[in-house]
């Protein structure tokens, strides 16, 4: 093996190339100056808006070191999903990070591109040895960040529930591997399929192989904040900073989704028949459960929390139709979902540093009287967020229902039905916001004040995205496209 290979890898070159910069520039020039500061947020946005023009331009399926990293072009087009997420945190967070992280920037940046570099390899990873690195790689920065505010208490607890069950999570995920090893005699994902398929013909070994199928689910199903692996969720999105809590609700959920439908379809492809009903049960708790514990929530990014494991579950429909369909409407629900769940968090992080570092769903009581922009982008996210139209999020949820219907059997219209009935509790809920805003008086509303241009900038960008991707067909058939390879 040549270090020619590592050509086949661009898009972690050029990520490993910013991190690069980004360090030397920390390093060794001053961080007194608030113009430093400045040059330095724009220069590696800068360079992170190249990535995803850089990675679109590759149409052509690579690999590198004997199969283990795969470059489909359904991985380079996610790789485009999660850099657009990446540079829409980086642009939200810099308020944030004038006002309260000034001179931990450079830190900010470098843990935040560290993970984004883990979730690449995950998606592009064609052997399980690769795809356990690139998820440690993503998980310990991604600690970090929750513990970034580490003089506050909740953000200490936060990331210590984090670290902890991230640390079992992959324990349990490397004793399945350890099953699925010790009977196919391989990790690569097109072998071990193979082995599968042969072992199901003759039926010999296949407890071994269910087993670890059920750990290595169980493990991922942790970095997915699925029910009943959730419980890490909310303390943890309240703990961390905004900025960090929609990172790891948007972009870290979207890369896990997508690795474990690619790792469905092709190592445990022949098993099909045992994971759709780990899937159905899955589906449906986290669903149901979510659902109803973010109606009992005051705190706003604990409310939050619940929405992202609701989400998941929908996320988890376009899985069951293991297709074409599937992979397109999967891939198309994390695009919406990434510019309806950032605008939702730019504005949290917007009031919540304008009102004392407060997060309560209470500081929403008349905030249309002094800030109506701001309640109407908004009302316009979470109307994408509950599947409303004619907004983006609910085009996202008509795909990932018919990819699941697609799979043709009872218990998977089932689970479409009961994912329909929840739409609608969806919907009271982000409701109660919009009524906090528009209906609810109170004597002693959010005071009016301005945004900076980064914010406007992401809300303007993700506002866009919520109600041009609803409307451009093209950007799905795209999708649907990409995913045939």
């Amino acid at each position: 093996m040549g270090y020619s290979q590592f050509l086949n890898m661009v898009p972690e070159c050029y990520l490993v190339l910013i991190l690069l910069v980004v360090f030397f520039i920390d390093v060794f020039t001053s961080h007194r100056s608030e113009n430093h500061h400045e040059v330095f947020g724009g220069l590696t946005i800068g360079m992170m808006l190249i990535l995803p023009f850089r990675i679109a331009f590759l149409s052509e399926p690579a690999e590198a070191f004997g199969g283990m990293y795969v470059a489909t072009q359904a991985a380079n087009v996610m790789k485009v999903i999660l850099s657009i997420g990446t540079v829409i945190v980086l642009i939200m967070a810099e308020p944030w990070l004038k006002n309260e992280a000034q001179r931990n920037r450079g830190e900010f940046y470098m843990l935040v591109l560290s993970t984004l570099l883990g979730m690449f390899i995950m998606t592009s990873s064609g052997n399980f040895l690769l795809f356990f690195l690139g998820l440690e790689t993503a998980s310990v920065p991604m600690a970090c960040l929750v513990a970034f505010d580490k003089f506050k208490k909740k953000s200490a607890e936060g990331a210590a529930k984090y670290i902890l069950t991230a640390t079992f999570s992959s324990g349990v995920m490397l004793y399945g591997l350890s099953f699925v090893y010790g009977s196919a005699g391989t990790l690569y994902f097109d072998d071990v399929a193979q082995r599968i398929a042969y072992f199901a013909e003759y039926k010999t070994q296949l407890p071994m192989l269910i087993m670890g199928l059920v750990f290595f689910f169980s493990g991922l199903g942790f970095k997915l904040s699925l029910v009943p692996f959730h419980f890490w969720t909310a303390d943890t999105y309240e703990g961390a900073p905004t900025p960090v809590t929609g990172y790891l609700s948007v972009v870290s959920k979207g890369a896990a989704a997508f690795a474990l439908m690619t790792i469905l379809m092709k190592a445990f492809a022949p098993l099909t028949e045992y994971w759709e009903y780990m899937l159905y049960i899955v589906i449906v708790l986290s669903i149901t459960v979510a659902n109803l514990f973010a109606i009992r929530q005051k705190e706003l990014k604990r409310f939050m929390a619940f929405s992202s494991i609701s989400q998941a579950g929908y996320i988890m429909l376009a899985v069951i139709g293991s297709s074409q369909v599937g992979m397109a409407a999967l891939m198309y629900y994390v695009l919406v979902y990434v510019v309806a769940n950032m605008a939702v968090f730019t504005v949290i992080s917007t009031v919540e540093q304008n009102n004392h570092g407060t997060t309560m769903m209470s500081s929403y009581d008349g905030l249309y009287q002094t800030n109506p922009k701001l309640a109407f982008l908004m009302t316009l996210a979470l109307f994408s967020l509950a599947g409303i139209p004619p907004f983006a999020g609910m085009f996202s949820k008509f795909f990932v229902f018919m990819a699941a219907a697609q799979q043709g059997s009872f218990w998977a219209y089932f689970v479409v039905f009961i994912a329909l009935i929840n739409t609608v509790v969806s919907l009271y809920y982000y409701l109660l916001i919009v009524k906090a805003m528009y209906i609810k008086q109170t004597d002693s509303p959010l005071p009016m004040f301005t945004t900076e241009v980064s914010t406007r900038t992401a809300l303007v960008v993700c506002t866009l995205g919520i109600v041009l991707f609803g409307i451009c067909s093209c950007i799905y058939d795209y999708l649907f496209a990409a995913s045939a390879l």
